[in-house]
């Protein structure tokens, strides 16, 4: 397989040059129907959101209610790669839309992840709401031709139902389990009747037709075979530890329990999956533990941290994009803090990123990563806002090469790639970029979840997923983002983003090297 050097190398390999479209379009099946954020439909599925945020997140006590169905399991470790001296995997994020964004990334995961021996999805399998009757389009019709087996763990969107059609796809509940109650103790009375009011009651699906999606996906290589929601993966040289961060991001004092042993237990190097990315627009984000006596039980980034658990990475989806971010923590160690969010759901915007440096020393500018460029997101965006808000008329047009000049401009750094030269950006496009660059925007300095991001989906080229590839052996790991753009010609050759490789030295620590320029 030939590669394709990354966006920061040509405007042409983010796909803005797209010469023809790929075959992505053949794969989606003839009746499928766009999922729309436009329309009232999928908002009004997803209302639980809201609901837990306003009147108590029951999420914590459901899940515990899972576990219990499942026989409240204590070890929750897949042990069938155990013995690989070396091993292959694929990590997806953010895949379930089951249109065409998703699709774009299935011909370039055949060919960039081909030989992984499994793969996972990394936080919202489902879109906007769960389902088991939405497994069909969304997980298992995409994925009919991948060969080996696949495990995930649930974002927000899978929680929706209660986590009901995540529980029958992946750990084999039976379809007409129904979800747990919500608890009675957790909230005021008059918040506890709100929220059992306007709780959106999971769908119900047959045996029959959770048969005929399986169908898809029934050969022996395939099937998985996964302990719980949070469990972990063996996976030779490596252990992938997989959390559930539910619906606000937290976890369960039993699942922090679990995750604190198994962290302890295993000497390999880890890295921690999770629904919600610990680090991402430059902010570290909170990840709380549960405290049954009311205090403080912490977050997991301090697991992550302990010198004594060898974390080497930590990947979350949510934020619809790449981006990466080796932080250099206090005892001279690097995690490489990953957003893998590109695998299918619509774009969330880049461009509003700020310079990194804020994070210095710990990580710097210069060390970051994202996909697309900031610059690829504002024009990216400024044809969408266009269309949408500027009636199509190109006014709020910025072309790439201006758009990476205003964005190193605005955020104090040389341009990622070679661009309008300094002082010869027009007018126009500067006052264009002023309205389009405010948009998707953020609250309290914190990123607003996508933002207005969701309302411009966009199934043409180019469309800017991605998906992780890590290898991994005994003395070295190496993690690989694979672009999808949407374009024939990247589909044959896919577009290596990015690449990081760890080497185990001498102390027995993991030295991080970055193989992608940062600059032109």
């Amino acid at each position: 397989m030939r590669r394709t050097a990354p966006s920061r190398s040509s405007p042409i390999n983010a796909g803005w040059a797209c010469v023809q479209t790929g075959t992505f379009r053949e794969l989606a099946p003839l009746n499928f129907r766009r999922l729309s954020w436009l329309s009232p439909g999928p908002l009004i599925k997803s209302r639980n959101d809201k609901l837990a945020r306003w009147f108590g997140d029951p999420t914590n006590h459901m899940r515990r209610a899972w576990m219990a169905r499942l026989g409240n399991p204590t070890d929750l470790v897949v042990r069938r790669y155990a013995e690989r001296e070396r091993i292959s995997f694929a990590v997806l994020g953010d895949t379930g839309e089951g249109d065409l964004s998703q699709y774009a990334v299935v011909p370039v995961l055949a060919r960039a992840g081909a030989g992984t021996e499994f793969a996972v999805l990394c936080s919202d399998v489902i879109y906007p709401a769960g389902g088991i009757r939405s497994y069909r389009r969304a997980f298992y019709q995409p994925y009919s031709r991948y060969p080996a087996p696949i495990y995930a763990l649930p974002g927000n969107h899978d929680w929706y139902d209660g986590l009901t059609g995540f529980m029958t796809a992946f750990c084999d509940a039976p379809v007409d389990a129904g979800a747990p109650p919500l608890p009675r103790g957790d909230v005021s009375r008059w918040r506890r009747a709100l929220r059992r009011l306007l709780w959106r009651r999971p769908p119900r699906a047959s045996v029959e037709q959770l048969a005929d999606m399986r169908w898809l996906r029934d050969a022996d290589t395939q099937q998985a075979g996964q302990p719980g929601p949070y469990c972990a993966i063996d996976a030779g040289p490596v252990l992938l530890v997989m959390i559930d961060t539910g619906i606000t991001g937290g976890i369960d004092a039993d699942q922090a329990a679990w995750l604190r042993r198994v962290s302890r237990e295993s000497p390999k190097p880890k890295i921690l999956l999770t629904g919600r990315p610990l680090y991402t627009y430059a902010y570290r984000q909170t990840s709380p533990i549960e405290a049954l006596d009311g205090g403080d039980a912490g977050d997991v980034n301090d697991i992550v941290t302990d010198p004594a658990h060898n974390y080497i990475a930590a990947i979350g989806g949510d934020d619809h994009n790449y981006q990466r971010y080796p932080v250099r923590l206090a005892d001279g160690r690097t995690v490489q803090y990953i957003v893998n969010g590109g695998g299918g759901a619509y774009l969330s915007a880049t461009h509003q990123i700020p310079n990194i440096d804020r994070l210095a020393p710990a990580v710097t500018e210069d060390d970051f990563r994202c996909y697309p460029l900031r610059g690829d997101s504002l024009a990216h965006f400024s044809r969408r806002y266009d269309r949408i808000l500027g009636l199509g008329l190109g006014r709020l047009v910025v072309s790439p090469a201006d758009a990476t000049a205003l964005m190193a401009e605005r955020i104090g750094v040389a341009p990622a790639r070679r661009c309008t030269p300094k002082g010869q950006v027009s007018d126009h496009a500067r006052w264009a970029a002023n309205r389009v660059f405010p948009l998707p925007g953020r609250v309290n300095k914190q990123p607003q979840n996508h933002g207005f991001s969701v309302l411009l989906d966009s199934d043409s080229a180019p469309m800017f997923k991605s998906f992780l590839r890590v290898d991994a052996g005994p003395a070295e790991i190496v993690i690989y983002c694979w672009a999808a753009t949407g374009c024939l010609e990247h589909e044959e050759n896919p577009v290596l983003e990015d690449r990081v490789r760890a080497r185990l030295g001498a102390d027995g620590r993991w030295c991080w090297t970055s193989e992608t320029p940062a600059r032109p």
